[in-house]
């Protein structure tokens, strides 16, 4: 494994720690289940659900990169998940849109539906876009000085997506577990009032960073070809 490929499994962690971290995204709403039912367990309880949701909108990103790799060069796709993020992050800038809201005693099932449209809404599954992207095995061969693009096996691609799914996830898991037990256990909610931090900001910042680095990114390959 490259140095750059280590650095994107790296980031692809990083960015799960990031949403785990993030209340938004269900710690919050755990620590709520469990001062509601009055037990450790039923905040324990809900971040299966949780991390199931969130695991697939991810995945659902990630799939259709890899499919989109069947037929488009890295370079291309790397440029117009640049694009989509940046459009995306300057219409959370412009647009406030509500959260998705469920029932507080919600089922697994309405947990993890809950999860799912969170981190869609939030772009999670497109912030990972131009990891798999970079990571897309599409190989560029030499021909009498001509370069022709041939497409990975499927298989391949969606073993890269399902394998950077779980990596997230992982990240993403152990954030909102430790997170949600430090609040519940130790520190209590009334650590929120005093030391809020405004994620979504921070959320919206990255989103756009790393579309424009996609974006020059690719288009740096194509220049380079």
């Amino acid at each position: 494994m490259d140095q750059a490929t280590t650095l994107i499994w790296v980031s692809l962690f990083g960015l799960g720690l990031f949403h785990g971290i993030n209340p938004a995204m269900g710690w919050l709403f755990a620590v709520g289940l469990g001062l509601q039912e009055q037990r450790a367990s039923a905040v324990i309880s809900a971040f299966g659900p949780i991390a199931l949701g969130h695991a697939a909108a991810i995945a659902l990103a990630a799939f259709v990169v890899a499919l989109l790799g069947q037929t488009l060069p890295s370079d291309i796709l790397l440029i117009l998940s640049g694009v989509i993020l940046l459009l995306f992050s300057g219409w959370r800038l412009l647009v406030r849109f509500r959260h998705p809201r469920t029932r507080f005693r919600a089922s697994a099932w309405e947990l993890t539906s809950w999860s799912f449209l969170m981190a869609t809404a939030h772009g999670a599954g497109l912030m990972v876009a131009p990891f798999l992207a970079a990571m897309t095995p599409t190989g560029a061969m030499e021909h009498s000085g001509h370069v022709h693009h041939h497409s990975p096996a499927l298989t391949d691609s969606f073993g890269t997506a399902l394998l950077a799914v779980g990596v997230h996830t992982a990240g993403m898991f152990l954030a909102m577990a430790v997170a949600a037990l430090v609040v519940y256990w130790i520190v209590g909610l009334e650590v929120l009032r005093r030391a809020w931090v405004n994620t979504d900001v921070i959320w919206i910042t990255v989103l756009m960073l790393t579309g424009m680095i996609a974006l020059v990114w690719g288009v740096w390959d194509v220049m380079r070809v």
